[in-house]
């Protein structure tokens, strides 16, 4: 006579502990950390073998040292911060990052962009990272020696600027130790402009301190 009540209540409890399986998965899909790495050709492997490019290294150290973190590379070579700022709200809504590392600002200089153009970029990617519940890092880029100093110090300033304004996380150069060097040619490849595979460590190097800081 009691059975079908047995029957009822183990059927609630089963389905309540689903109920609540799902919720627990659902959290935890949610505070899944995603990392969107928005840049250029530096950091879309351009002239190197798949796989061995700084952003690939950084998802090898993720795994050894904070496994589950996600990285999604949405660099694409020759890309200037307008082209970052026009592809970032697409990218925010596709993949919901919680941390977005800005790689952009180098072909802007090449170009000789107006640096009004490429400050006010990267303020309105980073605001628009913020405004998505993102913690952005920026890696900062320095002008080649033969623009001049004054033209190199404005470009600099640009990213600090943009950091301390938006209290965001800042690398104040991504080619430190490869840019830099005294003979920085043995880091680049052939067109002088590049770096190659030896330098992917370094540049790693360079942003992971800052980057662990950021990362639960």
């Amino acid at each position: 006579m009691h059975k079908p009540l047995l029957r009822r209540r183990h059927f609630n409890w089963t389905l309540l502990a689903l109920v609540s399986w799902g919720f627990a998965a659902s959290a935890h899909a949610t505070s899944a950390q995603r990392i969107l790495v928005l840049g250029d050709s530096l950091s879309a492997e351009y002239g190197l073998t798949r796989g061995t490019g700084w952003v690939a290294l950084l998802q090898k150290q993720l795994a050894q040292e904070k496994p589950g973190v996600e990285v999604i590379n949405a660099s694409i070579s020759g890309d200037t911060t307008s082209g970052g700022r026009s592809r970032l709200p697409a990218l925010l809504k596709r993949h919901q990052p919680t941390h977005v590392v800005i790689e952009l600002g180098g072909n802007d200089a090449l170009r000789g962009l107006p640096m009004t153009l490429t400050q006010g970029n990267l303020l309105a990617m980073t605001q628009q990272a913020q405004a998505a519940g993102a913690q952005v890092l920026l890696l900062g880029m320095q002008m080649p020696p033969n623009y001049g100093p004054d033209m190199a110090r404005q470009f600099e300033a640009a990213y600090a600027q943009v950091a301390k304004t938006q209290k965001v996380a800042l690398v104040p150069f991504f080619l430190k130790g490869v840019g830099d060097d005294p003979d920085p040619l043995k880091w680049f490849q052939p067109d002088r402009i590049h770096p190659n595979e030896a330098a992917q460590p370094r540049m790693l190097a360079n942003v992971w301190p800052t980057l662990k800081k950021q990362l639960k």
